[in-house]
C-alpha cells in the first residue's frame, strides 16, 4: 500500500497549516493511500546537532519519512521563508530519506506573500533528492480561510485536496517502479 506522510512545521495551537494538511491527507486516503500526520509541535525534536547521532524523537520521525512513498511538507510563512521548526526537522533528513520520494508543498501565510517560501522548500527538497510535484498550495491570509476546521474558500479546499490526491497518485506510481511522470493528472 502507498503511504503518504504529512509533516506539519507549525507549533501553534489551532494551526492553519495542520488543518490544511489534514484536508490533503484525507484526499490522499480517499485515493487509497495509508496516511500519517507528523505534527512537529507535539514531539521532542531538539535543535539539530551534527555531532549527535540520536536526539529526542528524531530517529523515529525521520524513519516515518524514509518509509513513506509520498510526503506533504507544510509550513507557515515566517519572515518570508519556512518555519524554523520544519527547517530543523529537515536538517535531520538526508538524501537517503527522500530518495525516490514524491513531495507536495503547502504553505500558509498571514499575509498575501508565500511564493518565496514555496521556492525555499522546493530547493531544500531538491537537495535531498526528493521529487517535488509541480502542483503546490499557498494559502494567503490564512486566518480568514478557515472556520471550525473547514475551508471558507471552496477553491482553496479543492486545490489542497488535489495536492493530497496527486501526491498519492504519483507516489503509487513510483512505488510500482514507474516514473512519477507516468501519472495522468
Amino acid at each position: 500500500m502507498t503511504t503518504v506522510v504529512a509533516v506539519c512545521g507549525s507549533r501553534r495551537a489551532g494551526s492553519y497549516t495542520k488543518i490544511a494538511l489534514e484536508h490533503a491527507l484525507a484526499a490522499a486516503e480517499q485515493a487509497g493511500a495509508e496516511v500519517d500526520l507528523l505534527d512537529l509541535g507535539a514531539v521532542d525534536l531538539p535543535l539539530y546537532h551534527p555531532d549527535e547521532d540520536v536526539q529526542g524523537d528524531s530517529a523515529a520521525l525521520v524513519r516515518r519519512v524514509r518509509e513513506a512513498d509520498g510526503v506533504i511538507l507544510g509550513s507557515p510563512v515566517y519572515h518570508g521563508t519556512l518555519s524554523s521548526t520544519l527547517k530543523n526537522f529537515h536538517d535531520y533528513c538526508s538524501g537517503d530519506d527522500y530518495e525516490d520520494t514524491v513531495v507536495g508543498l503547502l504553505v500558509t501565510a498571514g499575509g498575501a506573500s508565500h511564493g518565496a517560501t514555496l521556492e525555499h522548500m522546493r530547493s531544500t527538497v531538491r537537495n535531498v533528492h526528493g521529487w517535488t510535484i509541480p502542483q503546490q498550495v499557498g494559502i494567503p491570509h490564512a486566518s480568514r480561510q478557515f472556520e471550525d476546521g473547514e475551508f471558507v474558500d471552496e477553491g482553496l479546499r479543492k486545490r489542497t485536496e488535489e495536492l493530497g490526491l496527486l501526491v498519492a497518485k504519483h507516489a503509487a506510481a513510483v512505488s510500482q517502479g514507474k516514473s512519477p511522470l507516468a501519472v495522468d493528472d
